[in-house]
This record gives structure tokens, sequence and C-alpha cells, in this order.
């Protein structure tokens, strides 16, 4: 008797879903914990919240935009 090898995977054995962190999210991720306090308290929210948008995690859009606005403005200051 042969078996043939399922690949399909059944129940809780589901590939896990991840997501995608844009350029900025991860450069978000490579800030130091200061700075990414600084930008969080500049976006009028806090560290933890920040830090799940870094990951690519739910954010409200207002949150979102001004963390980008705000590495935007940091990096323009780098150049």
């Amino acid at each position: 008797m042969r078996y043939e090898r399922v690949t399909i995977m059944r129940g809780f054995l589901t590939p896990a879903v991840r997501s995608q962190a844009s350029d900025l999210q991860r450069t978000f991720q490579s800030l130091s914990r200061h700075r990414r306090t600084k930008l969080a308290r500049a976006a009028h929210t806090t560290l933890v919240k920040a830090d799940q948008w870094g990951r690519g995690g739910a954010a409200p859009s207002e949150v979102a935009h001004a963390l980008e606005s705000g590495l935007k403005a940091l990096s323009a200051k780098k150049k």
C-alpha cells in the first residue's frame, strides 16, 4: 500500500498571514526608542500605537498620516 503526501493543510494548520510593512514603517522600526517616542508625541499618539503602525498593524488613518509626515520631515532633515 502506498500513501500520497497531501499538501492541503487543515484547520489551525493553515499558513500564517503576515502583514507587509511599507518602507516608511521599516524606517520607523529601525529608529531608536527615543526618536520613536518623539515622533509619536508629535503625532499626538502613544508609543504603543506608533509601534503597532510600525509593525504594519491596525492604526487610525490620522495617526498613520501624522507618523508618515513626521518620518518624511526627519528624512528630509538628515539629507
